[in-house]
């Protein structure tokens, strides 16, 4: 679980609560003394926000990403290890960043912020990704975070320019007998020729390797990216994708993403720039990236648009929800948090709503769009490709379920939203933040809100 500093404060009461529970021999759970005070964790003033949290569902061990320092701690929050990353000499204008050539900039000290980081259980490490050098990542050995490797030498070493501790997410896909990849999706921050937005890389098991982080492939007209067009911050100066959330499910990675994006309302002859969510896919096999589809996302209540998304959770339905929806207990359900509108990205209106999707329904959406596009009708509908309209083209072929495109009609963008399932609604304490499982065949969700309140 990716997060924002201002999700810190409820994560690490919730981190508490799992880690804390305890469980009678009848299998009942015994809560915790109401009067008994939440354990905590104060990380050095001086060193500013905390930026990232993952678990080890092995050990409990939580790494926490801070701004310069990356912690390990224990289940109860004590210390265990910290490792510096930070500060150091530098510029962001450098690119390729001094550390690969001279740079003419001033060099100043700079602070290093964790944008990303992962934990790599088949090689027992820790990606650390920070702000310095355009991005580059650490692999850290869990045991003692003792760096393993650094790589920096090449292009694809880079990650992204931006500073924002939310602006990059990461998923792994994991294979038995072979390397592993790196599904990396970023805010690109103007540098559309530096940094592609999406992109898959080598995890190889050599840290030092260098292949690591390398594209999974990569020759003079096709790579294992995707890169938003020079031409598209004409029109939408500035134009990013901004990255919520990212999972694996059956042979797709998907990235729930925020962009701007312009608009026509009704009876004006002007456009104005307003926000979309979307849901982005891709089949993990996927060398070329042809199979990239885009979805908007929103929901809907009482007439009430809430389009700007939040926060985001994959879960399964459990057998309660799943005879509600229609679907099994196993199939995945997407919890997400929308606050109201569309036009406020930095500062978004404190009504939101949390909404459910079922992963199925959106693939069947994705299908119906594939399959009308491989009939030629219409046009490749992507905000960020506007500027061309490119004309679906015709090909006579079957598209099943796991359909992962030709090199023709991609990348592909559906024009009607799919719409969530509102089950609970907040108008004055913005929810920023949910998780969510299955107990006891129900299905339970924790909220965080803006002013640090959980909700369960």
């Amino acid at each position: 679980l990716i997060m924002s500093p201002a999700m810190w404060k409820w994560t690490c009461l919730v981190s508490h609560l799992l880690l804390s529970t305890t469980v009678s021999p009848l299998g009942r759970q015994q809560p915790l003394h109401p009067k008994r005070p939440f354990i905590t964790f104060t990380g050095d003033q001086a060193e500013g926000n905390f930026n990232h949290l993952v678990v080890d569902e092995r050990t409990g061990h939580i790494y926490l990403g801070a701004v310069n320092r990356i912690y390990k701690l224990s289940s109860d929050l004590k210390v265990l290890v910290t490792h510096q990353t930070g500060p150091d000499e530098d510029n962001p204008k450098c690119y390729p960043p001094r550390i690969v050539q001279t740079c003419n900039e001033p060099l100043t000290p700079t602070n290093n912020i964790n944008k990303m980081l992962l934990i790599d259980y088949k090689e027992n490490r820790l990606i650390a990704c920070g702000s310095l050098y355009q991005g580059i990542c650490k692999l850290l050995r869990l045991d003692d975070l003792f760096k393993l490797g650094e790589p920096f030498h090449k292009k694809e070493h880079y990650l992204s320019g931006v500073n924002e501790s939310g602006s990059v997410f990461g998923v792994i896909v994991s294979y038995s007998n072979m390397d592993d990849k790196l599904f990396i999706a970023t805010a690109v921050d103007g540098k559309p020729e530096y940094f592609p937005t999406i992109s898959s890389r080598k995890l190889t098991k050599n840290s030092e390797a260098d292949g690591m982080f390398a594209y999974v492939f990569h020759d003079e007209f096709v790579a294992s990216m995707i890169k938003i067009p020079s031409d598209t911050f004409t029109i939408i100066p500035d134009f990013d994708i901004y990255y919520i959330y990212g999972f694996s499910s059956g042979n797709f990675v998907y990235f729930l993403t925020l962009q701007p994006e312009m608009i026509s309302p009704p009876g004006s002859t002007t456009k104005e720039q307003v926000y979309t969510s979307k849901l982005v896919r891709l089949c993990k096999e996927d060398t070329a990236f042809n199979s990239y589809v885009e979805v908007p996302i929103g929901c809907e209540k009482n007439g009430v648009e809430y389009r700007l998304l939040q926060a985001a959770y994959l879960s399964k339905a459990g057998a309660i929800l799943a005879r509600s929806l229609g679907v099994g207990p196993e199939d995945d359900i997407l919890f997400t948090v929308f606050s109201k509108g569309q036009k406020r990205k930095m500062k978004s209106l404190d009504e939101s709503a949390l909404c459910i999707f079922v992963l199925k329904k959106i693939n069947d959406r994705i299908k119906d769009r594939l399959q009308s596009c491989y009939r030629g009708e219409g046009t490749l509908d992507l905000a960020w490709l506007k500027v061309k309209d490119i004309p679906c083209s015709s090909a006579l072929l079957t598209i099943d379920d796991n359909f992962c495109g030709l090199d023709m009609n991609a990348p592909l963008g559906v024009s009607s939203m799919v719409r969530g399932l509102p089950i609970f609604t907040e108008d004055g304490d913005r929810m920023t933040s949910v998780i969510a499982y299955v107990y006891k065949n129900h299905s339970l969700a924790f909220v965080g809100t803006k002013s640090g309140k959980l909700k369960k």
